[in-house]
């Protein structure tokens, strides 16, 4: 049986590569996104099992309808992939940054996928093998923080730590949760001179692909794991 893969915010840049390299494998992809056409145009470009699916992550009742539908049709989700997130603050410091960019980055780097945890986790719940992916960053792993994008930092910080929290709520429910960071990679919001979109997504695939027997609660990265 396919499993049934959720990856949000999935109309372009990681999420559509990682959907299309899981569709690929034979996954059935829900390729989620905020704008419905948007959703359904990356849907058809690229082919196989995939379904387009309306959901606003900073929408609580978006995230609602989507899991209304997804259930109608669907069932279960077997893996939910928190993929949407951005970057406010380049080359911006602590004791300078706007917080009005820290809060932009908190909202879409953690409460984002929070927010459709919540609202996706009684069908992740229906799976039998069910599993969270949060992609994080390197950005968010304190032994390694620098000076510089601390906003994104402390949101992709706050995002593994609720990582680790949720994956001791939901393990005897027999669902893991892990975070993957995909690398500096050239997508619209990594820019110029990172590395090609397909690898930083095979670093996400890595972690949607481990064994029921890798333990919950892992921070990844080209499958190695990083320090919280």
């Amino acid at each position: 049986m396919a499993r049934i893969v959720l990856i949000t915010g999935a109309n372009r840049g990681l999420g559509r590569e990682l959907a299309a390299q899981l569709a690929a494998e034979g996954d059935t992809v829900l390729l989620s996104a905020r704008n419905a056409d948007a959703a359904a145009k990356a849907a058809a470009e690229i082919g196989g099992d995939i379904h387009p699916i309306q959901l606003d992550t900073s929408d609580a009742a978006s995230i609602a309808a989507a899991a209304q539908q997804i259930g109608a049709d669907f069932g279960r989700v077997d893996v939910l992939v928190n993929n949407v997130g951005g970057v406010f603050d380049y080359e911006q410091q602590p004791s300078t940054v706007d917080l009005g960019k820290v809060q932009d980055s908190l909202d879409i780097n953690l409460f984002s996928a929070w927010r459709t945890t919540q609202g996706i986790l009684p069908l992740v719940k229906k799976s039998e093998n069910g599993r969270i992916v949060n992609v994080s960053s390197e950005a968010g792993s304190i032994a390694r923080t620098g000076a510089y994008t601390a906003a994104y930092s402390a949101a992709k910080a706050a995002l593994n730590s609720l990582t680790a929290a949720l994956a001791a709520e939901v393990a005897e429910a027999g669902i893991t949760v892990h975070a993957a960071s995909p690398g500096w990679t050239a997508t619209d919001l990594g820019g110029e001179g990172g590395r090609p979109v397909p690898e930083g997504a095979a670093s996400i695939k890595h972690v949607v692909n481990l064994p029921a027997d890798a333990g919950t609660a892992g921070f990844y990265q080209d499958e190695e794991t990083l320090p919280w």
